[in-house]
C-alpha cells in the first residue's frame, strides 16, 4: 500500500477530527461527527500499524485519538434536558423492553401467592402447625400486629424506613441476577410467601376485608416495582447463560447498564409507595378512597410504561446509554 496516497486520502478527516477535538463547545451534530471520525481514525490507525508501520504516522494518529477520546469521554454536567430525557424516554423504554420478563414474573408470583393462601385457608391443621395460635391471634385480632404495623412509627419516619428497606431489596433483586438469577428467585419467593401467608391467616380469621384494604393502597405499586426488579434481574441472569449474538461480556454490560436505569426508577416508585404506605394506608380516609388512590397511582405508572415506554421503544430507544457515553466500548484499534 502506498503510504503517501493513503495519507493524502485520509488526512482531511484526521485534520477535521483534530479541530473538533480541540473545540470547547460542540453542537449535537458536531458530537456525532466527532464520534464517527474517532471510530474511522481508530480503524486507520489499525491499518497503519498492520500494513504501513510508520512510527511518525502512528504517533500522530495516536495523539489525535487520545485528544478526541478525551473530548468524547470528558464528564458532562447533567442539564434539565438530559434529566427530562431520562424520565420521558430512557426509563419507560427500559421497563417496557423487559415487559415479558417482569410481566410473566408478576403473573406467576401472584398465582403462587393465591394458591399458597388458598391452601392454608383450606387446611387449618397446617395453619395451626405453622404458627402458634397465640401469635395468630396477636396478628389477626382488631388492633393486632397486622393493623398496628402501619402506625408503629411517626408517618415520616415510617415512610423513610419502608422506602430504605424496599429500594435496597429492589436493587439487590436487580443486580443479584448476575449470579444466574438464583438469588432473585429466593428473594421473590420470600415476599410472595409472606403475602400469601399473611393473607391466609387474615382471611381465615374473617378479616380478609381488613387485609385487602390495608395492602392494596401501597401494595399495588410496591409489588409491581418488586416484580419489575425481579424480572429484569432474571433477564440479567439469563444473559449469562445465553448472550445471543453478542459476546457474554458485551451482553452483560448492556443488560447491566439497562438494569441500572431501571434501578433508579425503582428507587422513585418505591419512594412513592412508601409515602402512600405511611400517609394513606393507615389514614382515616374511607376504604374506597384509600384503595382508589392506590389504583390510580398504579394505573398512572402502567400507562407511563405501556404508552410512553412503548412509543419511545418503537422509535429505537432501549434504555441504554447513548453511544457517545459508551465510547470506551469502541475499539481503539482493529
Amino acid at each position: 500500500m502506498d503510504i503517501d496516497a493513503f495519507v493524502m486520502r485520509r488526512a482531511p478527516q484526521w485534520n477535521r477530527l483534530d479541530r473538533l477535538a480541540r473545540r470547547r463547545k460542540l453542537t449535537v451534530e458536531e458530537v456525532d461527527e466527532l464520534l464517527a471520525l474517532h471510530q474511522a481514525t481508530a480503524t486507520d490507525l489499525s491499518v497503519v500499524r498492520t500494513a504501513l508501520p510508520d512510527a511518525e504516522l502512528v504517533g500522530r494518529l495516536s495523539a489525535t485519538l487520545a485528544l478526541s477520546r478525551s473530548a468524547l469521554t470528558a464528564p458532562r454536567v447533567a442539564n434539565w434536558r438530559s434529566i427530562a430525557t431520562f424520565f420521558t424516554d430512557k426509563l419507560p423504554a427500559a421497563i417496557y423492553r423487559s415487559r415479558w420478563w417482569w410481566g410473566t414474573t408478576a403473573m406467576l408470583s401472584i398465582l403462587a401467592a393465591v394458591v399458597l393462601g388458598w391452601w392454608l385457608v383450606a387446611h387449618p391443621e397446617v395453619r395451626n402447625a405453622l404458627i402458634p395460635s397465640s401469635e395468630v391471634r396477636q396478628l389477626t385480632q382488631p388492633g393486632g400486629d397486622f393493623e398496628t404495623y402501619y402506625t408503629s412509627a411517626p408517618a415520616r419516619d415510617f415512610a423513610a424506613q419502608v422506602w430504605t428497606n424496599n429500594f435496597w431489596l429492589a436493587l439487590e433483586t436487580l443486580f443479584s441476577g448476575a449470579l444466574l438469577g438464583i438469588p432473585v428467585l429466593f428473594v421473590l419467593w420470600e415476599n410472595v410467601a409472606n403475602l400469601g401467608v399473611d393473607g391466609a391467616y387474615m382471611v381465615a380469621a374473617g378479616r380478609g376485608n381488613v387485609f385487602f384494604t390495608l395492602i392494596t393502597p401501597h401494595g399495588l405499586l410496591e409489588m409491581t416495582s418488586l416484580f419489575i426488579a425481579a424480572g429484569i434481574g432474571l433477564r440479567l441472569g439469563w444473559t449469562m447463560i445465553d448472550p445471543g449474538p453478542r459476546t457474554r461480556l458485551a451482553a452483560l454490560e448492556h443488560e447491566g447498564r439497562t438494569a441500572a436505569v431501571v434501578g433508579i426508577g425503582m428507587v422513585l416508585t418505591l419512594l412513592c409507595s412508601g409515602v402512600i404506605e405511611a400517609f394513606v394506608t393507615p389514614s382515616s380516609l374511607p376504604a374506597a378512597a384509600r384503595i382508589g388512590i392506590g389504583v390510580t397511582v398504579e394505573a398512572g405508572f402502567l400507562t407511563y410504561v405501556f404508552v410512553r415506554g412503548r412509543n419511545v421503544y418503537k422509535r429505537g430507544e432501549g434504555g441504554d446509554l447513548d453511544e457517545v457515553d459508551r465510547i470506551d466500548e469502541q475499539p481503539a484499534v482493529g
